[in-house]
């Protein structure tokens, strides 16, 4: 089945730094790629994306300058580098990938998701 599992994420300190890597179990050269985040009781946004060459990526407001979101499109993976991590980047982290070679910033328009994983950044 298609699938993608994230993984990476942990309990870090402010100032730290964690790389979420996604693994695709297809070949998603064809796809762009995006990073979400979804805290409790709140609405899923929007982080990072990328599209399906690389060539192009988008951020939010918020990490601008601090992540990083790449890909491998030989190994089929997309990364997330978060450095200089704050309490508010708390959540968990969903990486997404859509049919489409151009980013998306819309979490509707992702067609695959993966289950997450948490990323819990202390003061």
């Amino acid at each position: 089945q298609v699938q993608l599992v994230e993984s990476g994420g942990g309990l870090v300190q402010a100032g730290d730094s964690l790389r979420l890597s996604c693994a695709a179990s297809w070949t998603f050269s064809s796809y762009a790629m995006g990073w979400f985040l979804q805290a409790p009781g709140k609405e899923r946004e929007f982080v990072a994306a990328i599209s399906a060459g690389g060539g192009s990526t988008h951020y939010a407001n918020s990490v601008k300058g601090r992540f990083t979101i790449s890909r491998d499109n030989a190994e089929n993976t997309v990364y997330l580098q978060m450095n200089s991590l704050k309490p508010e980047d708390t959540a968990t982290y969903y990486c997404a990938g859509r049919k489409f070679l151009i980013l998306s910033i819309q979490s509707h328009d992702y067609d695959y998701w993966g289950q997450g994983t948490q990323v819990t950044v202390s003061s």
